[in-house]
């Protein structure tokens, strides 16, 4: 399977790679996937709490990938195959468990590493936001995915309906209960994220009360039950800030496995600027023309999202060029 990389209005999105075919009708043949299990060309991803091992090796970042001899037990799920018949799957288990491998403590970091960080050579622990803007095509797109399945199998053990333990069943995508046969498949909650400017060409950047002063994004805010994309994008622009908004433009969209999100960006052209604050999601709102963003970015006032994100290539895509100061 060629990449899906795909340079849409926003470019090319770094968690909305992939380079292998998931492989949607072999999830259920049962002797395929234990075939491929026997493979010794197939290679394993082990996932841990959303967080993997990486190596560097020069310029490039790669995942770890283990042969399934060396793979540790737990929940497997099957990835898919790529352009080669190679296939792939991802376990949970625990990372310090892996035997010969050298294991940094995970740390807590929202913003991206800077490749020469990570030690030459040296298998390290290291999440999406991390270590996603290094990745390749083919890494990135296997760690989104398995991220993404593991958070919800870690969250859908048992039957909402009768309460039983739920088993694994076609390659991890789907859940099945023994007691009542009810059938559970991996659930996506989508997501508007929507960069709003007004007729003097400003933007809009707020701030969530648990944020430090200085990190602004765009808004966002989860789809209601019988809404549309671009209803949400007007309410959520109205509920959070009190601006009032209109034609939202559909730009693109990615993945953001935390822990199942489905982000749709938006532009939307403000028809009020006067701010109403909802304290509870806001704590700070600014209009900003590109030569005061420049200014507060150039004098550490203010910082934005990591590059893997959506709203740091709406706001790059508003502005004209790429940015420099993350979170």
């Amino acid at each position: 399977m060629e990449s899906t990389t795909q340079e849409g209005l926003l470019g090319s999105l770094l968690l909305a790679r992939s380079a292998v075919d998931r492989s949607a009708l072999l999830r259920g043949d049962a002797g395929w996937r234990e075939r491929a299990w026997a493979d010794g060309t197939t290679r394993v991803l082990v996932v841990d709490g959303g967080r993997t091992l990486v190596r560097r090796s020069g310029g490039e970042v790669r995942l770890v990938l283990t042969p399934v001899a060396d793979a540790p037990e737990g929940e497997r799920y099957l990835l898919g195959v790529d352009a080669e018949g190679v296939a792939y799957f991802a376990v949970t288990a625990p990372l310090a468990g892996m035997a010969r491998t050298r294991v940094e403590p995970p740390r807590r970091i929202v913003a991206s590493l800077p490749l020469t960080v990570l030690p030459e050579g040296q298998a390290v622990v290291a999440g999406l936001r991390q270590v996603g803007s290094l990745l390749g095509d083919l890494d990135a797109g296997l760690l989104v995915y398995a991220v993404a399945l593991e958070a919800w199998h870690a969250t859908h053990e048992f039957c909402p309906r009768c309460g039983s333990r739920t088993e694994v069943r076609a390659g991890g995508h789907m859940r099945v209960c023994p007691k009542d046969g009810g059938q559970h498949f991996p659930r996506v909650d989508p997501a508007v994220i929507m960069l709003v400017h007004d007729d003097d060409d400003r933007c809009l950047l707020a701030r969530g009360p648990e944020w430090p002063e200085g990190r602004l994004s765009v808004l966002a805010g989860f789809v209601e039950p019988g809404e549309s994309l671009e209803h949400a994008v007007v309410r959520e622009v109205a509920e959070e800030v009190g601006v009032r908004v209109t034609a939202p433009r559909y730009l693109g969209s990615q993945p953001w496995p935390f822990p199942r999100s489905l982000m749709l960006g938006f532009f939307a052209r403000a028809v009020s600027t006067e701010f109403d604050l909802d304290p509870g999601e806001i704590a700070e709102a600014r209009w900003f023309s590109r030569a005061e963003l420049r200014a507060a970015l150039a004098s550490g006032e203010v910082s934005l999202p990591s590059e893997v994100s959506i709203a740091r290539r709406l706001i790059e895509t508003w502005y004209g060029e790429p940015l420099t100061g993350d979170w």
